[in-house]
């Protein structure tokens, strides 16, 4: 009778907890990340997620040239800053901003901060609603040890660094 009765709980608990697990959130293939660091007086933070470049054609393929893309994967990534910065000699607002490039096959690209900081990739993205767009520089590997494999940001005293495949994204901040 007791062996019946730990079966029929041991069943019970099992079926109690399937909903719970089924629920449970799966991992994202492009994991949220986040930075922040300091440029002078300015605490910087951007929230991104973290893409693998898997094998496949990153500049020119998955991420089209001349077009507005997310800098990074799933939600648009965003940029906040505590203090009024320049970026490229133009001055950005203390504030949160949706974070965009615009890769180019030749030259510099253009860095968005958009007044819309929580949106979906780029899918709505209004150019009427940006607050500053500036030309970037960009390098191939020759700046990297090696193809970086997920895309990366980092924070400098200078600036901010996007790093990814074979490419790295420089924005001057100070």
């Amino acid at each position: 009778m007791k062996t019946f009765k730990n079966i029929y709980l041991l069943l019970i608990a099992v079926i109690l907890s399937a909903p719970a697990y089924a629920q449970s959130p799966k991992p994202r293939v492009s994991p949220a990340e986040s930075v922040t660091g300091k440029i002078g007086d300015a605490t910087i933070t951007i929230h991104y997620s973290s893409p693998s470049v898997k094998g496949r054609k990153i500049w020119g393929g998955l991420v089209p040239y001349d077009t507005v893309w997310r800098a990074g994967a799933n939600e648009a990534t965003t940029f906040e800053t505590d203090k009024n910065i320049k970026i490229a000699h133009q001055q950005l607002p203390a504030g949160k901003y949706g974070f965009f490039l615009v890769p180019k096959e030749k030259g510099k690209w253009i860095a968005v901060f958009n007044k819309v900081p929580n949106q979906w990739g780029a899918f709505k993205y209004d150019k009427s609603k940006d607050q500053l767009r500036v030309d970037v520089k960009t390098s191939s590997t020759s700046s990297l040890p090696d193809d970086q494999e997920m895309l990366i940001y980092r924070i400098t005293p200078k600036g901010v660094l996007l790093n990814w495949e074979k490419r790295s994204v420089f924005i001057p901040i100070r």
